[in-house]
C-alpha cells in the first residue's frame, strides 16, 4: 500500500507553485478533488502511483514525481527451476471438478512415491518413428497449436493447460525417434507450445511458474537449433516485471532483447516492452523513439514459414495499441482513450482476450479523465468477456478502474456496476 509523503507533498507543491497553478486549477487537470490532493500535498494522504502520473503530466516534471512514489523492490524476477532433461518427469493431475495440477519432478522422486500407483504406458523407447509420422505429427501439432491461440481468447487458462502441457510432452518424447531433421522441428515447434504455456500461466497470477515455462521453452527451442527463442525470453520475462510495476527491470530486460543478432521481429517486441517501462517512468522522449524503433523493426518482419508467430496474434497494429497503453502510463488518458478507441475498432471481436485487455485500459482512460459516463459505458459490455477468459494480468487494470469509479459513487453508472465490478476485481483466476 502507498504510504503518506511529506517528501512527495513538497515537490508536488513547489512544482505545482512553480508552474503558477492553484490547486483547483491542478485539480481540474488531473481530476482529482481539491482536498484529495491538498492532504496528498501536506502528507497527510498518500499519493497513488496514478496521480503521480497524472501530475507528472499535468506539470511537465519528466518522471521526477513518478520517482518519489514507492515502487517495488528493485531485482530482476528470481530465475526460474532449471532440470535436466533426463533427470525431469512431468507429473499432471485431472480431477472431476476441472481443477489441475502440475509438476516437474526429479524420476527418483517419482520412484520413490510408487511406481505401481501410476497408470503407465511405453513407448518402445528404442524404436523408431517413420518419416511420415514424424511429419504428420508436426502438421498436425501446428494446426493445433493455431487452434489452441483462438480458444485462448475465449476461455479461461484452466481449459487449456493440460491439452497443452500433454502436447509439448509428446512432442519432446517423439523428437527422440525421429530423423534429424524432423527432431529439430519438432523441438522448435514444442518451444512454441511452451512459451505459450507460459504466457497463460501468468494469467493464472503464477508468475514464478510463467518464468519456469519461459525457460523450458528456451531449452527445447536450444536443443533444437533455434537460438532466437532464448533472446525472446528477456521480453517475457519484462512482462513480468512491468506488472510488478518496476520500470528500470522491464527497460533493462528489454534491452537486452534487441541485439542485432535477433530477428527483426523480436527485436520489435523488445522495443515495444522497453517503450511501456519508459512509460511506467515518466519518461516520455525515451518511450517514443522506442516506439518509432519498434514500428521500423516490425515492418521488416518476414514470415518463418509455418512456424508460428512469437508474440500476439490478435493485434493488427501492435504498436499503436502499445502506444494507446503507453500514453496511459504517461499520464495522458484522454490521448490513450483516443488511440485505443482506434486500435480496438480493428481487433476481431472473437479475440475476447485480446478485446477485454485493451478494453478495460481504455475505460480505465475514460474515467480517469473524468469521463464517466463513456467508461462505464465501456467498461459493463466487457464484463461478461472478463468472467470467461479470467486474467490476472487484466484484473490489475481493473482494480485500477474499480478504484477511480469509487470516487463517483454518487453516479448512476457506476452503482450499476460496482457490485459486477467488485467482485470481477478480486476474481482469483487458475
Amino acid at each position: 500500500m502507498p504510504q503518506p509523503s511529506s517528501e512527495f507533498g513538497e515537490e508536488l507543491r513547489k512544482r505545482r507553485l512553480g508552474a503558477d497553478l492553484s490547486l483547483t486549477a491542478l485539480s481540474a487537470a488531473v481530476h482529482y478533488s481539491k482536498a484529495q490532493l491538498s492532504k496528498v500535498e501536506r502528507g497527510i494522504k498518500a499519493p497513488s502511483r496514478d496521480l503521480a502520473r497524472l501530475c507528472d503530466a499535468a506539470l511537465h516534471a519528466g518522471g521526477a514525481l513518478i520517482e518519489l512514489v514507492a515502487s517495488p523492490a528493485a531485482g530482476e524476477p528470481k530465475e526460474p527451476a532449471r532440470y535436466k532433461t533426463d533427470e525431469e518427469e512431468w507429473v499432471m493431475r485431472l480431477s472431476p471438478d476441472g481443477a489441475g495440477w502440475f509438476q516437474p519432478v526429479g524420476r527418483r522422486e517419482v520412484v520413490s512415491a510408487g511406481a505401481a500407483s501410476l497408470v503407465s504406458w511405453g513407448t518402445g523407447s528404442k524404436g523408431r518413428v517413420s518419416a511420415t509420422g514424424g511429419v504428420g505429427m508436426l502438421d498436425a501439432s501446428r494446426s493445433l497449436f493455431t487452434h489452441y491461440r483462438r480458444l485462448g481468447q475465449s476461455v479461461e487458462p484452466g481449459f487449456l493447460l493440460p491439452g497443452l502441457i500433454a502436447q509439448t510432452h509428446t512432442l519432446r518424447e517423439l523428437s527422440v525417434h525421429v530423423e534429424f531433421r524432423t527432431r529439430q522441428e519438432l523441438l522448435a515447434l514444442g518451444s512454441r507450445y511452451a512459451e505459450y504455456i507460459g504466457w497463460l500461466v501468468q494469467e493464472t497470477g503464477d508468475e514464478q511458474a510463467a518464468l519456469w515455462w519461459t525457460q523450458r521453452a528456451v531449452d527445447l527451442a536450444a536443443a533444437g537449433g533455434d537460438r532466437a527463442l532464448a533472446g525472446y525470453a528477456p521480453v517475457r520475462r519484462a512482462l513480468v516485471t512491468l506488472y510488478q510495476d518496476d520500470a528500470e527491470q522491464t527497460v533493462t530486460l528489454a534491452r537486452r532483447a534487441q541485439s542485432g543478432t535477433l530477428p527483426p521481429r523480436i527485436r520489435g517486441l523488445a522495443a515495444q516492452r522497453e517503450a511501456q517501462g519508459h512509460a511506467l517512468a515518466g519518461n516520455f522522449d525515451a518511450c517514443v523513439r522506442a516506439l518509432d524503433r519498434a514500428r521500423s523493426l516490425l515492418a521488416r518482419h518476414e514470415s518463418d514459414g509455418d512456424a508460428p508467430v512469437i508474440g500476439s496474434m490478435h493485434l493488427p497494429d501492435s504498436v499503436g495499441m502499445v502506444t494507446g497503453w503507453c500514453l496511459f502510463d504517461l499520464g495522458r488518458p484522454r490521448q490513450a482513450a483516443e488511440e485505443l478507441d482506434r486500435q480496438l475498432a480493428l481487433v476481431s471481436p472473437e479475440a475476447v482476450r485480446t478485446q477485454v485487455r485493451y478494453g478495460v485500459r481504455r475505460a480505465l482512460a475514460y474515467a480517469s479523465h473524468g469521463e464517466i459516463d463513456q467508461a462505464c459505458t465501456l467498461a459493463a459490455p466487457l464484463l461478461d468477456g472478463m468472467a470467461a477468459v479470467r486474467s490476472a494480468t487484466v484484473t490489475i487494470d481493473l482494480r485500477r478502474l474499480a478504484r477511480v469509479l469509487s470516487r463517483h459513487s454518487g453516479h448512476a453508472l457506476v452503482r450499476q456496476l460496482e457490485p459486477r465490478l467488485a467482485v470481477l476485481s478480486r476474481l482469483p483466476v487458475s
